[in-house]
């Protein structure tokens, strides 16, 4: 009997894990889909980590107004002071879910991490930059209305409504 718990041992270690069946793309109805609400940060002081200043205090309060009976489930931003500050009467006010995504001019970090996060089929806010929002369009597949955004522009607005066969883009001044 004193081997008893030996061979208990090697009965149980010598068991073979249930292989998981992959669920193949065309099943998963939300991947790829979902609604996107796509904000460059309010207005900022000088610097490369900067705050908000009153008026971008203010818009980043218009932001809140705008979008508090929209559904939101979650926000993404980039990891500076001024993109959270933009999403905090949100965030406050809501107690939504974040993530951080890394700004790049390609929208790839962006869409990654959506998938990382098992995301896609949400309502989601983004806040990002002057010279990643149109990228970011263009990864989700929107034909962005504008050429380039400005850096004195803040008001804009894109709403991404992504389905498996069809974008719709809006685009709207706040």
């Amino acid at each position: 009997m004193k081997y008893y718990p030996f061979i208990l041992f090697l009965l149980f270690s010598c068991q073979t894990a249930p292989v998981r069946q992959p669920v193949p793309l065309t099943e998963d109805s939300s991947f790829l889909t979902g609604s996107f609400f796509l904000v460059r940060h309010a207005e900022k002081n000088p610097g490369a980590d900067s705050t908000l200043t009153p008026e971008g205090e203010a818009r980043a309060q218009k932001l809140y107004t705008l979008l508090k009976d929209s559904g939101l489930q979650k926000v993404y931003f980039t990891p500076f002071k001024r993109t959270v500050q933009t999403a905090d009467p949100l965030l406050e006010q809501l107690h939504l879910d974040t993530a951080y995504y890394s700004p790049d001019t390609t929208g790839e970090s962006l869409i990654y991490t959506i998938t990382r996060h098992e995301d896609w089929g949400k309502r989601i806010l983004i806040v990002g930059h002057s010279n990643t929002l149109l990228p970011l369009l263009r990864a989700l597949k929107a034909k962005p209305p504008l050429d380039s955004i400005g850096d004195k522009d803040y008001d804009n607005l894109f709403i991404v409504y992504k389905h498996r066969d069809s974008v719709k883009l809006s685009w709207k001044k706040f």
